[in-house]
């Protein structure tokens, strides 16, 4: 299922580039607004939590909380950190390999949406923010078209909602014919161009 392995490819890219940003980096500033390398991580381990939870329609826990550690992390040295997301990340590639997870709805930490949406959500959130981490400490992304095109198509999906909750910024003018995963950038609120 193409869907499926969009989101595979999109998690291995933040599992990879988490692995990648050394420890000492975390109190670098990122391009998501008024985050640190750090709270990106955390982001990225809290999205593996959630779209696990959300593919196996197992329930989110009231008490988790975004401003939070993800609970995997709380208390777990930062040099644990990279081998624990990839751990949750794996499982929910598990969860979202399976076509059943795609279909009817799932729950988005409580709120009832289209599973098909939140896999297509997911795909977004974790290729732009291992974008984030990589741009935070001076790197780069391979992001094949195919994975491109799907970032693009969950992004413009989720961005009238994103911008009106404050998740994007307004969105930056780049080249109509700009590869798909710099459109996806900038409809995110985010310049392509950002450096540290």
């Amino acid at each position: 299922m193409e869907s499926a392995q969009r989101l595979r490819d999109s998690i291995e890219l933040a599992v990879a580039t988490i692995r990648d940003t050394g420890t000492g980096r975390y109190d670098d500033p990122s391009p998501c607004a008024g985050y640190t390398v750090r709270d990106v991580v955390n982001h990225l381990a809290f999205g593996f939590l959630l779209a696990h939870r959300s593919g196996a329609r197992e329930p989110w826990e009231p008490s988790w909380s975004g401003e939070e550690r993800a609970p995997y992390l709380a208390g777990l040295p930062e040099e644990e950190w990279a081998r624990a997301c990839a751990d949750e990340a794996a499982a929910t590639t598990q969860v979202w390999a399976d076509p059943d997870a795609w279909r009817g709805e799932a729950s988005m930490g409580g709120a009832a949406m289209p599973a098909s949406a939140i896999g297509s959500m997911m795909t977004a959130e974790f290729a732009v923010h291992a974008w984030d981490l990589a741009r935070a400490t001076g790197r780069t992304v391979d992001v094949p078209d195919a994975l491109g095109a799907a970032v693009l198509d969950g992004v413009l999906a989720m961005a009238p909602s994103g911008r009106a909750a404050g998740w994007f910024g307004p969105e930056v003018a780049v080249a109509p014919d700009a590869p798909a995963f710099e459109r996806a950038l900038a409809a995110s609120g985010r310049d392509p161009g950002w450096t540290p």
